[in-house]
């Protein structure tokens, strides 16, 4: 029997790809240090338990396809301390950030067309681009440039009659970047002049070091109706497997769009809106100590790998991902050594190949991918043994 080409086209995760090598490893004593996953161990905030404990109902029925309106009042107001004005119209609610890119790239374009990407970005928009029948059109960024986009008029030479959005992810996974407001002006400018959308993937919006601020692309002026953000509870209140997201804007057709794609699937988790309304009603300083340890685990971590000197490594300021680039041939081959054949002291290391974050062939093979997510002595020691490993690959 032949499968569909949507299947065989579509791409192994280089974040989960391993887990059978890991497995393995595991089986015979050895210590795995998860740095290939971006799931953090801050604890989920009590609120979220304590909202769904106080559950009362004697059957968990369907919720609306468009997501509790309890949920949604709650976004907005939360929404607002950035001084970005919503209605709960302009939100649907999704099965997580995942669900939101689906619907976002499945109602802006049509089989064959075109979104602009900068590269390396989050492996899932290879994906969902598949499953939506689209074709990425990269937009190559430096390792040595910290990964910040080239100047608009490289970006505008790869507008065409196909191309029917800019995306953006910021804070980026898996770069950790943060793009400028005058990147993010610059992007909105073009998707003005050649009547695009604009979409941005902010799941990472409070995780900003060194004083660096996040600019939202809800706050551009004037493309309002071509404005497209991606949401989600995961990263932000440390509820990964709560899977709630949401697609955000101020487009009618679109929102109108995406509930008819919630309606196939019916409804987004209920127990987990029950928990989520609570997670946004917490103060904005619930991310102090948060945004603290994130950033102090980067420092950490920055400090370790360049120690050798021919990592190249520029200091990421948001997220929780380092993207380095490393002295190897093959970060793939490497990944693979060091998870299934190296060890130090009976421990070892998981991380993520870069190719994997990549549209274009042969990208991204000299990098990897890390997941700054456990604490400080563990991420010590991890950053020991992948520094150890590079220099026995070698």
């Amino acid at each position: 029997m032949i499968i569909s080409k949507r299947a065989t086209n579509m791409q192994e995760s280089p974040i989960r790809k391993l887990a059978g090598i890991a497995n393995k490893t595991k089986k015979q004593g050895i210590h795995v240090y998860h740095l290939n996953i971006g799931q953090p161990d801050i604890p989920t905030p009590e609120i979220f338990y304590k909202n769904i404990n106080d559950f009362t109902g004697k059957v968990l029925e369907y919720g609306p396809s468009d997501g509790f309106p309890e949920l949604k009042e709650a976004m907005v107001n939360y929404f607002s301390r950035y001084n970005i004005q919503l209605e709960p119209a302009d939100i649907i609610i999704t099965c997580g950030g995942s669900e939101a890119i689906l619907f976002a790239f499945s109602a802006i374009a049509d089989a064959g067309d075109e979104i602009i990407v900068p590269e390396p970005f989050y492996t899932n928009y290879n994906g969902y681009a598949t499953l939506a029948n689209l074709t990425i059109s990269p937009v190559p960024t430096k390792a040595e440039e910290g990964f910040h986009l080239p100047p608009m008029p490289e970006i505008e030479k790869k507008i065409n009659p196909k191309t029917r959005a800019i995306m953006i992810n910021s804070p980026n996974n898996p770069t950790g970047t943060v793009f400028t407001r005058d990147e993010i002006i610059g992007l909105g400018e073009l998707a003005r002049k050649y009547n695009l959308f604009l979409v941005a993937d902010e799941v990472y919006k409070e995780f900003t070091y060194d004083g660096e601020k996040h600019f939202s692309i809800l706050e551009l002026e004037g493309i309002e109706d071509r404005v497209i953000v991606v949401d989600s509870i995961s990263k932000r209140y440390s509820a990964c497997g709560a899977r709630v997201g949401a697609l955000i804007s101020r487009n009618k057709d679109i929102t109108q769009s995406a509930l008819k794609f919630g309606q196939a699937r019916l409804c987004p988790p209920s127990l987990g809106q029950i928990g989520a309304i609570g997670t946004y009603q917490l103060p904005p300083d619930y991310f102090k100590s948060t945004q603290a340890e994130y950033q102090q685990r980067r420092d950490v971590l920055f400090d370790i790998l360049t120690s050798n000197k021919d990592v190249v490594l520029q200091k990421p300021k948001g997220a929780f991902y380092i993207m380095a680039k490393l002295p190897v041939d093959d970060s793939d081959n490497f990944a693979k050594w060091m998870l299934g054949e190296f060890n130090v002291n009976g421990e070892t290391v998981m991380v993520a190949p870069g190719a994997g974050f990549y549209s274009t062939p042969g990208k991204g093979k000299q990098e990897l991918r890390i997941a700054y997510v456990l604490g400080i002595d563990k991420l010590k020691k991890a950053g020991e043994i992948i520094l150890k490993a590079i220099e026995a690959y070698s």
